[in-house]
């Protein structure tokens, strides 16, 4: 019932475009960052939304972000709509669960960049931020231009935190639905 409310997208009936598999992936990443058992609370929430049957165990779950190209294990795969919005289903639950959680850290980070102070004044918000700059060079390849882009800790940590905005968007009323669309605005 949940994957049925969300559109499909004309043009992308077989598989999902580069941008969408890439920010799939990137948000899942900030959940990790966020909440140290991360991978396994995706597996239990498939399991509480009964996403079994598309996400059937971990393996499973990898070989979906592997279909990010900027992976260091990347694959060729593509990544099936259902298979997207599964992701989506379960993104959207666990920002659900985690919205206050998104909201203290974002508020932290506006109150730190209005008093033009590094984010390491904050323990809570510079522990996601170093957690995420480390999956994130653990986890893409270096050699991709698109993860050139974020060759120096500020860039990360920017995108650390417009993942928590993107993450905190996916809270509210039709979250799912947004967070779709957001996916392919400007490639339909």
């Amino acid at each position: 019932m949940i994957l049925k409310g969300l559109p499909d997208i004309d043009g992308n009936k077989d598989a999902c475009s580069r941008r969408a598999r890439q920010q799939l992936d990137l948000i899942l990443l900030a959940i990790e960052a966020l909440d140290l058992g991360g991978s396994e609370a995706i597996l239990i929430v498939a399991k509480e939304l009964a996403l079994t049957d598309i996400i059937k165990n971990r393996v499973q779950l990898w070989r979906l972000r592997g279909s990010n190209p900027l992976r260091r294990n990347s694959q060729r795969r593509p990544m099936k709509p259902l298979e997207a919005k599964a992701l989506i289903a379960i993104i959207c639950y666990i920002a659900r669960r985690l919205t206050v959680i998104l909201r203290q850290l974002l508020l932290v980070d506006q109150q730190l960049r209005d008093k033009g102070l590094q984010p390491d004044s904050n323990p809570r918000l510079n522990a996601y931020l170093e957690r995420f700059r480390t999956h994130f060079r653990q986890r893409m390849n270096p050699r991709r231009a698109g993860v050139m882009a974020y060759d120096d800790d500020e860039k990360l940590n920017r995108l650390a935190i417009s993942l928590l905005e993107q993450l905190l968007f996916c809270t509210g009323t039709a979250g799912e639905k947004r967070l779709w669309v957001s996916l392919f605005d400007g490639e339909v």
